[in-house]
């Protein structure tokens, strides 16, 4: 698990939203408290948001963005490309972050032991506040009318009410 953020994917009657906290932490010190850790790629096709290390996050948005490119925008080849390079080289095994990728079709999470897992019920979040946001977005997703970004938001703030590396400074990007 990654100790320092909260990233959650939520695909809901017709839109996509993912949304990430902004806290940036360095053992019990939180550094930053508005960091983009979400962002659109591919043309604004594509919804990319990580957790774990900063720089090894740029890194694999950098890596993810070619396959993407080199793939046309097919998320899938370009999430299994990712993740054969990413657990077979030598330097990019290294990197510690877990990457949610989203567009119209697929919400994903890719990881570096080679994991590319898609979500059951269009719901899926990583980081050390993902299982707080997660459990309260499912809920809301079959017991409210919210809208997508609504439940992003108010799953969010569960998740920052319960864990002490994710804030309520939030970043949201979405397709609609």
């Amino acid at each position: 698990m990654f100790e320092g953020t909260t990233i959650l994917a939520i695909r809901h009657r017709g839109k996509v939203v993912v949304v990430g906290d902004g806290q940036v932490s360095l053992g019990q010190t939180v550094m930053k408290h508005s960091a983009r850790k979400v962002r659109k790629l591919h043309h604004d096709k594509v919804i990319a948001g990580f957790a774990g290390a900063t720089a090894d996050a740029f890194t694999l948005f950098e890596k993810f963005e070619a396959k993407l490119e080199q793939f046309n925008g097919n998320l899938k080849r370009a999430a299994v490309e990712l993740a054969k390079d990413w657990r077979t080289d030598r330097i990019l095994r290294r990197l510690e972050a877990l990457l949610i990728i989203a567009d119209f079709d697929d919400l994903l999470v890719i990881s570096g032991a080679g994991d590319v897992i898609e979500p059951d019920d269009g719901v899926i979040a990583v980081g050390s506040g993902g299982n707080f946001a997660l459990a309260a977005a499912r809920v809301l997703v079959k017991h409210s009318q919210l809208d997508a970004r609504a439940i992003a938001e108010e799953s969010m703030r569960v998740a920052a009410s319960l864990c002490v590396y994710t804030n309520e400074q939030l970043t949201f990007e979405e397709l609609a």
